[in-house]
């Protein structure tokens, strides 16, 4: 518990909030928003029940010492006086000095919903020299009952009637140090552009693992252009030893009455980390957006709950600090009946996820035969998962995205197991794995055709990713040669990943035939495909990724074209893995069951 009036106290300012992400994740970051939020929803939800049901329990009531009930000491609508001064101690009492005060209020009615409970001003502060050289500043709010001083020297000075609050309004961040990136082609321009980036502290990656390599972390003043000071409207009768622990820190005691203060809280859910000013010898004035308002019980400690729920994410790895900031933007800016409808739509999309995933597993469990089906584009999306992973490892991307590509890569490394032959060759000094086709698949046209897919394919793509990567070599900064080939490799992943789709569609073509396809999982997908043309209209992302997002939609559309057109041939196995004529597939399935024998 706080202490009174004349000891004001300081409540600790939360962790700074970053801002960079590299741009793939800025890409990937439409998938995962619903998720994001239907997390924080249920922590936020898990810390209120728990706070409720696991706080200290009361001990039982001695008979003979009646049970003390703490109430508020001021009542619903009683005037009050406020003052807001601005020092550079952690400790106030130069109540005399007119430079500190900043802003004087008076007959603000106490927990009520008027217009005349909010109060605001903007103003201009000037700091001084202390201030521009890393110096600390504090704000020191005090509010007492109207015509009662706040100054414990004044003879009409009551502790009953007056009470503060102290609240750090410059932060230290630390300091970004010189890019590790650069230009490998050695540009001058590059590294002139990287020196004036020194200064930059916006930009500071969520783990710190560049600030961790160069030594001791210097850090640099803030400012909080926007003080928000909320009454909280709370008359709750508190058990003396019984208080909830969310909100025990906040609440100030008087000792002499064992009651308690008005609960005064700076109010900083909404104040973004890019928001922030940076403060050093070149500023000479810094706005002040001060505001004083009342705040509901419920309210403020939804905000509480979301923000703890922030910090758990953080600590667990789901979560990067820019992540936080980027969620409430999307609240403050977005319209609230499109965030709705997002928010509705992003759970169909981990629902159709789920639905697609267990599917393409089903699929591929149950198959019996590779005719019909690409075992070249397994290979190839095999490649890019394992591509996407170590661009992922290499960005120092938290524990719980590598987790989940890397499952991505296992069953993708699973599918080719499933989809050809593999055996370990011993011969050598290291063992290898050898990869051949299965006979369902070498036996008839299917191999013919994926071949001649994945020539004219190659020659695509090989222009592409060469020429993307010399732009980025040439244009872009990048770490070493090693993350140069990732970035390159991954940005041609993203970009032109769906021309791995091609080949399956060029068999169907050939074959004249779709009904050896996964339709169910392809319906999934391609429901989430349009879920993410609505994200790309929502979420802000590069004008890049937001064209691409349409690449799948014409994919997809071919492939409902060439279902129409072909007629389903039920002499070629399912998305289970059975046909029409048994006999046929048990011979298939006989010479396949010989080749994994011969593995064996």
């Amino acid at each position: 518990m706080a202490s009174p009036a004349g000891e004001t106290a300081a409540v600790v300012d939360g962790e700074p909030q970053q801002q960079p992400q590299p741009q793939q994740q800025q890409q990937r970051q439409a998938g995962g928003f619903g998720q994001t939020i239907a997390g924080i929803i249920r922590i936020a939800m898990f810390c209120y029940f728990a706070s409720k049901f696991f706080s200290p329990k009361q001990k039982p009531a001695d008979p003979s010492k009646p049970s003390h009930l703490m109430s508020n000491l001021f009542h619903r609508g009683e005037p009050m006086d406020m003052w807001f001064y601005l020092s550079e101690h952690e400790k106030f009492n130069d109540f005399g000095d007119e430079g500190a005060l900043i802003c004087h209020e008076t007959n603000i009615p106490y927990a009520v919903w008027k217009p005349e409970s909010t109060r605001t001003l903007l103003t201009t502060y000037y700091p001084s020299e202390a201030l521009k050289n890393n110096g600390s500043l504090y704000a020191h709010v005090f509010f007492a009952r109207s015509g009662y001083p706040v100054d414990p020297n004044d003879p009409e000075y009551q502790p009953l009637n007056c009470f503060g609050r102290t609240h750090p309004v410059a932060t230290y961040l630390p300091k970004r140090k010189a890019d590790k990136k650069k230009s490998l082609l050695g540009n001058p321009k590059d590294s002139d552009e990287s020196n004036t980036e020194v200064e930059t502290s916006q930009e500071v990656d969520g783990k710190d693992s560049d600030l961790k390599d160069e030594g001791p972390v210097e850090c640099v003043s803030h400012w909080k252009p926007n003080v928000t000071i909320n009454l909280v409207d709370d008359f709750t009768r508190y058990p003396e030893h019984g208080v909830p622990p969310n909100i025990a820190p906040y609440l100030m005691v008087e000792p002499s009455t064992v009651n308690y203060y008005p609960t005064v809280v700076f109010n900083e859910f909404w104040l973004l980390r890019d928001k922030l000013i940076i403060i050093n010898e070149t500023v000479s004035e810094l706005p002040l957006n001060l505001e004083v308002s009342p705040i509901s019980m419920t309210k403020w400690q939804l905000f509480e709950q979301i923000d703890q729920s922030f910090q758990i994410h953080r600590s667990y790895g789901s979560m990067l600090d820019g992540e936080s900031d980027e969620l409430k933007r999307v609240f403050l800016e977005g319209n609230p009946y499109l965030l709705g409808v997002t928010m509705f739509v992003s759970m169909l999309h981990s629902v159709f996820d789920f639905l697609a995933f267990k599917n393409d597993i089903q699929f591929w469990n149950k198959n019996k035969s590779m005719e019909g089906l690409s075992a070249k584009s397994v290979v190839l999306n095999f490649i890019c998962q394992f591509i996407i992973f170590l661009y992922l490892l290499d960005n120092d991307t938290s524990w719980m995205i590598l987790a989940s590509s890397g499952v991505g890569v296992c069953i993708e490394f699973w599918k080719i197991g499933k989809a050809m032959r593999i055996e370990v060759d011993r011969s050598g000094m290291i063992p290898r794995l050898r990869f051949h086709d299965r006979e369902s698949y070498a036996s008839n046209k299917t191999k013919e055709y994926d071949d001649i897919a994945i020539k004219f394919l190659s020659y695509v793509l090989l222009l592409l990713v060469a020429g993307f990567s010399v732009y980025s070599l040439a244009y872009e900064r990048h770490k070493s040669w090693y993350s140069w080939i990732l970035s390159s490799l991954t940005s041609c992943v993203y970009m032109f990943g769906f021309i791995m789709m091609c080949p399956q569609l060029f068999i169907n073509y050939k074959l004249k035939s779709v009904a050896h396809l996964p339709w169910r999982q392809m319906t999934y997908k391609f429901l989430n495909t349009i879920i993410d043309d609505l994200f790309a209209f929502v979420i802000k992302m590069p004008m890049l990724h937001r064209l691409s997002v349409f690449r799948d939609d014409v994919i997809f559309l071919v492939y409902l074209y060439q279902r129409w057109v072909y007629p389903v041939d039920k002499t070629r196995v399912n998305e289970f893995g059975f046909g029409g004529e048994e006999e046929s597939v048990d011979t298939k399935n006989i010479t396949d069951q010989e080749d994994d024998k011969k593995t064996n």
